[in-house]
């Protein structure tokens, strides 16, 4: 074992804001989603503050506030590699280290922060 790496893996947890032009505007919250692009980055900025502030942890404010069904965890999404995410989720979440937080991620679900937990 030894490598906490192992194959090149890596977990992290995400907070997904999706728009109506997300590949699939529904959530758990809510069945239609209109809101546009523009609005769910205005949100997603507000959650990188207060994340960013020490205010709530990704984790925590995904539980209530992400559009993705990896809410109820937390927004943990286990362990992935490389080539199991889209393009840009996967070029931000291996760029951050453990404990980090991304900025904005645009992907064609819609736009994310990822934290990087190993």
């Amino acid at each position: 074992m030894g490598h906490s790496n192992k194959n090149g893996k890596i977990r992290a947890a995400h907070l997904l804001v999706k728009h109506r032009n997300s590949r699939r505007p529904s959530s758990w919250k809510e069945p239609e989603i209109t809101r546009s692009k523009e609005e769910a980055l205005g949100i997603l900025r507000e959650y990188e503050g207060r994340i960013r502030g020490g205010e709530v942890s990704l984790g925590n404010l995904a539980t209530s506030e992400s559009d993705c069904s990896s809410a109820r965890k937390k927004g943990d999404l286990g362990f992935f590699g490389h080539g199991d995410m889209q393009k840009e989720f996967e070029q931000a979440a291996f760029a951050l280290k453990p404990g980090e937080v991304s900025g904005v991620v645009d992907t064609a679900s819609g736009v994310h922060l990822i934290e990087r937990l190993e």
